[in-house]
């Protein structure tokens, strides 16, 4: 279980997730930088739930979700940054990214990470090393 600092929902993570965050269509037609963010996010997970802010919520439009989110979706908006080095294998830089985190609301009424989509990088200043 991880928590979320802006409103300390308790979020999960379920069985689902890894099938979903590398097999899901958003995924497969990721390409480039956006792909290699969103492989390396992964390892950030509770650190990104923890700063997410932005929680919307979304009825459950599509049939085959009725069980596992019977009580719709939230989702949040959340950052995360990825060094770049130079030749010499120092960092330079880092890009930051935006990403919205998708979580379920069970019939367990629990919240459950789904996915991680819309990765984009923002295209202020990077941050300096």
């Amino acid at each position: 279980m991880m928590s979320n600092g802006e409103n300390g929902d308790s979020i999960y993570i379920g069985a689902d997730l890894p099938d979903e965050y590398t097999g899901s269509k958003y995924t497969e037609g990721l390409k480039g930088t956006n792909a290699k963010a969103k492989a390396n996010a992964s390892q950030g997970i509770p650190e990104l739930l923890s700063i997410a802010t932005g929680k919307h919520y979304r009825t459950n439009m599509a049939s085959k979700h009725k069980r596992d989110a019977k009580f719709g979706w939230y989702r949040y908006d959340s950052r995360f940054a990825l060094p770049v080095y130079d030749e010499n294998g120092k960092v330079e830089r880092y890009n930051v990214f935006h990403a919205s985190m998708i979580i379920r609301h069970s019939a367990d009424s629990r919240l459950y990470l789904y996915d991680i989509i819309d990765i984009k990088k923002e295209t202020s200043n990077p941050l300096s090393s």
